[in-house]
């Protein structure tokens, strides 16, 4: 499922990031834009995104020097968009740790299928990694959660639906759903759960801001 995945487009033409920004957010994405590197920068730091696309060519630090950056950390896959039809332009951004690259001019929808291609790739995350929640800490492999000066444990229910959740910020999951996930069947004790690991990860947890409830719809994660 690519639902709800978010996206951010970097690309100093107002043109090209407003059609894309119309054409993926009509297939369901969410979508973010930046016109340079300096202001990509600033959102990937406020924002989890699942992907990037991010044009070569742009005033001030350009798209080689940003993947080369990102890569340093632990960074979305990136697509990188080149008006370069050289075979070595192509093979210097894979090297630098790109995932894929398609030249310009391009069909917005050629662009879609690649974008599907790499999330259903990378939809799984790696659970040796910790993860931020606002100031929680996450460490999956430990089965803790680290916040405030404290650690807490989490349980092999409460891992299996942070997992699918962090796999999918900003999806909404119904009650039935994160039952699948989780094994639990009975409603009272799947909202026992999420009040548990609001517990461990929220500074309110009677007013979440990361793991909120979506009324008559389910609970959905949202990460900064």
């Amino acid at each position: 499922m690519v639902e709800n995945n978010h996206i951010l487009i970097v690309d100093d033409d107002d043109r090209i990031r407003n059609l894309l920004k119309e054409y993926l957010s009509e297939k369901h994405f969410i979508i973010s834009t930046a016109c340079d590197a300096n202001e990509a920068k600033i959102k990937i730091n406020f924002f989890n995104f699942n992907l990037i696309v991010l044009d070569v060519m742009m005033p001030g630090q350009d798209g080689y020097s940003l993947v080369k950056e990102l890569k340093k950390k632990n960074s979305p896959p990136i697509i990188l968009l080149t008006a370069r039809g050289e075979a070595e332009s192509r093979i210097k951004g894979l090297e630098l740790g790109a995932d894929d690259y398609l030249g310009k001019p391009f069909e917005p929808k050629e662009l879609l299928l690649r974008i599907k291609n790499i999330i259903s790739k990378s939809s799984k995350i790696d659970t040796k990694l910790e993860y931020h929640i606002g100031g929680a800490v996450i460490n999956l492999s430990k089965m803790i959660i680290k916040f405030n000066n404290s650690q807490k444990k989490i349980n092999v229910t409460e891992k299996k639906v942070l997992i699918e959740m962090l796999s999918n910020p900003g999806k909404t999951y119904s009650r039935s759903r994160i039952g699948e996930i989780s094994g639990i069947l009975q409603e009272r004790s799947i909202d026992v759960m999420i009040t548990r690991l609001r517990q461990k990860i929220e500074i309110n947890p009677k007013n979440p801001k990361y793991l909120q409830t979506i009324r008559g719809s389910g609970y959905v994660l949202w990460i900064e």
